[in-house]
């Protein structure tokens, strides 16, 4: 039986809702050995400047990766046009650079870098 109590240490009762310690959710998480998501992919915020360049950078950010596909916001139509011309080209720098195939496609989309 737990129960609570407020800020000031008084006694309010049973508890109706256990929680569950952090450590059990990502006990939880990493039990059958595979994660929701793969730690690698944070990687290609750290190389994404290097690998496209100042110009393209200052305009275009990776957004989220899953399953292989990459959304990257671009500030206006007309980095999003440019950016799908050379789109194999990028795909294929950052699957370099990162040491594995980590992005099967590039999916631009208009929209604020920052965007997830």
């Amino acid at each position: 039986m737990s129960c609570v109590c407020d800020i000031s240490g008084n006694f309010m009762g049973e508890a109706k809702n256990s929680l569950t310690p952090l450590k059990d959710v990502i006990a939880s998480l990493l039990s059958d050995g595979a994660l929701p998501f793969n730690p690698d992919d944070a990687r290609i915020w750290r190389v994404w400047d290097e690998v496209v360049g100042p110009a393209i950078s200052s305009h275009a950010r990776p957004s989220w990766i899953k399953n292989g596909k990459l959304k990257v916001r671009v500030s206006d139509p007309i980095w999003l046009q440019e950016l799908e011309f050379v789109e194999e080209s990028i795909r294929e720098k950052l699957n370099t650079k990162l040491g594995r195939k980590a992005i099967d496609r590039i999916e631009f989309r208009i929209g604020p870098k920052n965007e997830t």
